[in-house]
């Protein structure tokens, strides 16, 4: 790899990005596709999950979910990092809305999703997590967690 090479990439990770950022809905699964078709599939998924990331974010307790998630899972089906993202995400949504999920599907989960969940979710998943969460980390978040909700 020579030297251009780091900055022409860092520019199309920068420019995808705000194009990313600024897609209407109705472009978006077309511009995460062409983002994927990127010669450098590492820089393009790291594009495309900060963008999922951000959507998800946003969009999780919206009715508009399920659409655009199967539409994401339709164009990242061949990403299974960006594949698992997006199944998390679903996860994240059915605890948060306290919609029906499995234990065992959470604490099969990445460490980021039980972070996440462990920062503040339902007082079951709280409970699971600060029962057998992954990683000490995750464990003493959840218990923090639960102990502000049982002082406040």
């Amino acid at each position: 790899m020579d030297a251009e090479d780091g900055p022409a990439e860092h520019a199309r990770f920068a420019a995808y990005l705000v194009a990313l950022e600024q897609v209407a809905d109705a472009d978006e699964i077309e511009l995460v596709d062409g983002v994927l078709a990127d010669p450098d599939p590492v820089m393009a998924r790291a594009a495309v999950v900060r963008h999922l990331d951000r959507r998800a974010a946003r969009l999780c307790p919206e009715p508009a979910w399920e659409e655009w998630a199967e539409a994401m899972a339709r164009v990242v089906v061949r990403h299974l990092f960006l594949v698992r993202r997006l199944r998390e995400w679903s996860l994240f949504r059915a605890v948060a809305l306290r919609l029906p999920w499995h234990p065992g599907d959470l604490l099969a989960s990445s460490d980021w999703l039980q972070l996440q969940t462990a920062a503040g979710a339902s007082p079951e998943a709280l409970g699971v997590l600060a029962e057998s969460g992954r990683t000490k980390r995750i464990r003493n978040t959840a218990r923090a967690s639960l102990t502000r909700r049982v002082e406040g």
